[in-house]
């Protein structure tokens, strides 16, 4: 099936696009759609990032803006980080000692809404990456799924498993790729049980949300996940390297499908 794919630079890390469909390459207004999904990613890092010091969520932090002054998207993130909050028992929480911090919530809501415009391409499936959280869909019953390899934490040209979705979100945290950022929000300190959490289920804004609520519980984030995350796929990487599922065998690795 033909396939067009477009990659950019937004939020410190690459974005792409990847749309695959019989009219792909010649369906009018595809390029229109995948400009304003950059451009919304774009605005999304200009309101929120915590690394722009003129970011309307660093402003807020300032107290040189009150919430009510600020854009609609920040006010509907900061709705959600209270959600998330709640949700995960206190595991998640944007309230950190440096000021509110909404980057372990805003990149699958931003990921998860931009998609939806590629959704509206007619006869296209899609497929958006940020940094490996995804959003993805097909476009009709009989199309094929995606097939998404799960990245070693330990050594990222190695695969540990392969899965396939066909729609909703794919999200994992970890310390591999920027080390140990993640804090227990109960302890102030960066948990060393784990090396990864992947989250497959219908939304990619609370598989990014379960995923660091579940890397900062630790040991026992299946267990919890199973509780507060039932509809969801969980993939966890301990500390020593064992890759274990929610139907409690553990693996090692962990064996593509």
């Amino acid at each position: 099936m033909p396939r067009r794919s477009w990659v950019e630079q937004i939020m410190g890390m690459p974005i792409s696009v990847h749309l695959r469909g019989p009219d792909v390459r010649t369906a009018v207004g595809v390029g229109r759609v995948v400009g304003a999904v950059f451009e919304q990613l774009r605005e999304v890092d200009r309101l929120m990032s915590t690394y722009r010091a003129d970011s309307e969520v660093n402003r807020l932090r300032r107290g040189e803006l009150t919430l009510s002054q600020c854009h609609p998207s920040v006010r509907e993130v900061v709705g959600l980080c209270e959600q998330a909050r709640q949700r995960t028992d206190g595991y998640f929480d944007a309230r950190l000692p440096g000021g509110f911090d909404p980057s372990g919530l805003v990149k699958g809501w931003a990921v998860e809404r931009a998609a939806r415009l590629l959704a509206g391409i007619d006869a296209c499936d899609y497929y958006l990456n940020a940094g490996g959280d995804i959003a993805l869909g097909v476009a009709a019953p009989d199309s094929p799924g995606w097939k998404v390899g799960i990245e070693d934490p330990r050594d990222p040209t190695r695969i540990l498993a392969v899965r396939e979705a066909r729609g909703g979100g794919i999200a994992t945290s970890g310390s591999a790729a920027r080390g140990p950022h993640i804090v227990d929000p109960h302890t102030g300190k960066h948990p060393d049980d784990l090396l990864a959490v992947t989250l497959i289920g219908p939304t990619l804004l609370w598989a990014d949300v379960y995923a660091t609520a579940a890397f900062a519980r630790g040991a026992d984030a299946l267990h919890w996940l199973s509780s507060h995350a039932p509809a969801y796929e969980a993939l966890v990487v301990y500390r020593d390297g064992r890759a274990a599922h929610p139907d409690g065998v553990d693996l090692h690795p962990f064996n593509a499908s």
